[in-house]
């Protein structure tokens, strides 16, 4: 059994000047699909010149508020140096104790990295990378295949791939790549995983 890995998309853009940044980050979040149960942006953080900085702002928001008006709180204080976080959810198929699945809102991380922030950790990482945890959800390794997690996994899966399709095609990114941790490559252990249920 392999271990749980962080999953992440990372963009970067021909275009991400100080006046394009958020405009970018607008066109990524829009192509999410929230959370029935919690929609729209819980979280909101500034961090200036590095990770290891105070941030200079962090607001929780109960309920969310719009993709629009997140940008709108992160736009006064707009530098090359800072990495801006916005955090929503989405709906996944979780197993119950009960052996249940429901959908449950789980937690995704938007970072948008001006190009000098964190000594450009930009060009590696992404100018705008998605975190979207573990990849639990979309393999459930830990789980008998059975016919019902198979139609969870794959409605997760598509959930992911669907965003990944939008923001591609509608964010203008010039470069795209959906990787994680280890480097393993999700497709392939998805194909791998999915065989033994045939």
């Amino acid at each position: 059994m392999t271990m749980a890995d962080s999953l992440y998309f990372s963009l970067w853009f021909t275009d991400f000047e100080r006046t394009e940044m958020l405009p970018h980050a607008l066109r990524v979040m829009q192509q999410f699909a929230p959370s029935q149960a919690i929609p729209g942006i819980t979280y909101v953080a500034l961090h200036p010149i590095s990770w290891n900085e105070p941030t200079i702002l962090e607001q929780r928001y109960k309920p969310g508020i719009a993709v629009e008006q997140a940008i709108i709180v992160a736009a006064d204080l707009l530098h090359e140096d800072y990495a801006y976080v916005f955090e929503s959810n989405w709906d996944l198929w979780t197993p119950q104790a009960s052996g249940e699945w429901t959908q449950q809102p789980t937690p995704v991380r938007f970072m948008v990295r001006g190009d000098e922030f964190e000594e450009g950790e930009s060009e590696t990482q992404g100018q705008i990378q998605v975190d979207f945890g573990l990849d639990v959800p979309f393999l459930h390794e830990e789980l008998q295949i059975t016919d019902e997690l198979e139609s969870r996994v794959r409605a997760n899966v598509k959930l992911l791939v669907d965003f990944i399709n939008r923001a591609e095609k509608n964010a203008g990114a010039a470069t795209r790549l959906l990787w994680s941790e280890s480097d393993e490559n999700l497709a392939q252990k998805l194909i791998a995983r999915l065989q033994k249920v045939q």
